[in-house]
C-alpha cells in the first residue's frame, strides 16, 4: 500500500506568494509548530474553533450563526473607565434610570460586566458603544 502525502490525497490551491511559508511549515516539528500556533492565537486573537467555524461556513457548510442574521443585540459595560461620573450620566441617559441605580449598575460593572439595554437595533448599540467609549469605558455589543 503506497501511503500519500496530504497535499497529494487532497488537491489544495497554494497562492504563488505563500508557496515558501507553506513549505516553511510542513517542515516544522509537532513541537515548534505548536509553538507557532500558540504565538498566532495570542498575537492575533484568534483559535482553532473560529478557524473551524469559519472555514465551514466558507466551504458551503454554514454555521447555524451563520445562517440568521442577528438583528437584536444588547450592550454590556465591561468596565466603566476612569471618568466614571461621565459614564454614569450617559448610562442614566441610556437607561432612563434614577442617577443612583445608574450608579450601581455602574459600580457593580466594575466587578463584573453588567447589560445596560437589550433586544436593540444594531444602530443603536452603536451609537451607544461610541458614547460609552468616548467617555473612556470598555463596552461589547452582544
Amino acid at each position: 500500500m503506497e501511503k500519500k502525502s496530504k497535499t497529494e490525497e487532497k488537491k489544495i490551491e497554494i497562492p504563488e506568494n505563500l508557496k515558501v511559508l507553506v513549505k516553511e511549515i510542513e517542515e516544522l516539528k509537532v513541537k515548534d509548530l505548536a509553538k507557532l500556533v500558540k504565538i498566532l492565537e495570542e498575537k492575533f486573537g484568534v483559535s482553532p474553533q473560529a478557524m473551524i467555524v469559519a472555514a465551514s461556513a466558507t466551504g458551503g457548510v454554514a454555521a447555524p450563526q451563520a445562517a440568521e442574521e442577528k438583528t437584536e443585540f444588547n450592550i454590556e459595560l465591561k468596565n466603566p473607565g476612569p471618568s466614571k461620573i461621565q459614564v454614569i450620566k450617559i448610562v442614566k441617559e441610556i437607561t432612563g434610570k434614577g442617577l443612583k441605580e445608574s450608579k450601581e449598575m455602574v459600580d457593580a460593572a466594575e466587578k463584573s460586566p453588567k447589560v445596560l439595554k437589550e433586544k436593540i437595533k444594531k444602530e443603536e448599540a452603536e451609537e451607544i458603544k461610541k458614547k460609552l467609549e468616548e467617555a473612556g469605558a470598555t463596552v461589547e455589543i452582544k
